[in-house]
């Protein structure tokens, strides 16, 4: 595969190199964000692999202006900020993965592999899709959210954990699962990625209507059922 690796201290970029090309890939190296801005724009990548704290253009402007760009290419943010906010930050950014420092070889090459073999498959547009739950209804082919005949607004990432929900109605998701198919990674089971998103979520879906659809099951995860106000 032919990798992209925007980072700026020598020791991660040799160890990186060395771990990658022994493993076939291709490695081209950016040491600030300017750069890697650049060859992203300039050239074709299977993977991009990007540090947040890097010289002239932070990390996560780069990754803004890639898919501001329209550029699709899987993008993994490789940096020492792990906190929720900063990993919600990334993926709002445009972000496919967020693996924090210090990581294991390995688990970088299988973050690699899993993101290449998404962005791989082929798209299930044979016919459309729409989901429907009480008022609201998803179409995942024109990516078009309505509730009540009006138009939401979703990120990329909300999108797809509202596809998740939908498709398993009335069935009570853990954390894992929902990070697992949404962002079809593992993330440490310390942070609440998924309870800030499923926040985002609700103000978006059910804020201001009487039928609640997003709802918490105390110690056990999330489910999407029918349910007024006033009820349990």
């Amino acid at each position: 595969m032919k990798l992209l690796l925007i980072e700026d201290e020598p020791s991660v970029i040799s160890l990186i190199q060395r771990s990658l090309s022994a493993s076939g890939h291709e490695i081209t190296v950016a040491m600030d964000g300017q750069s890697g801005l650049n060859m992203s724009l300039q050239h074709d990548f299977d993977v991009i692999i990007l540090d947040l704290m890097i010289p002239v253009i932070n990390g996560m402007e780069v990754c803004r202006k890639i898919r501001e760009s329209k550029n699709a290419t899987p993008i993994l943010m490789l940096t020492a900020l792990g906190t929720t906010e900063n990993i919600v930050s990334g993926l709002d950014a445009g972000a496919d993965d967020y693996l924090t420092k210090p990581f294991k070889l390995a688990e970088l090459e299988a973050r690699i592999r899993t993101l290449t073999r998404r962005a791989k498959e082929p798209e299930k547009e044979k016919q459309t899709t729409v989901y429907r739950m009480a008022d609201l209804e998803m179409d995942t082919i024109s990516k078009r959210v309505m509730r009540n005949g009006y138009p939401i607004d979703l990120t990329a990432t909300e999108f797809r954990l509202l596809e998740f929900l939908l498709t398993n109605q009335n069935r009570v998701l853990n954390r894992m699962e929902i990070l697992e198919n949404v962002w079809d990674i593992n993330f440490n089971l310390g942070t609440n990625v998924v309870d800030v998103y499923i926040n985002y979520l609700r103000k978006k879906v059910d804020k201001n209507h009487p039928v609640k659809l997003i709802h918490t099951v105390f110690g056990m995860g999330y489910v999407m059922r029918q349910m007024y106000e006033d009820s349990k």
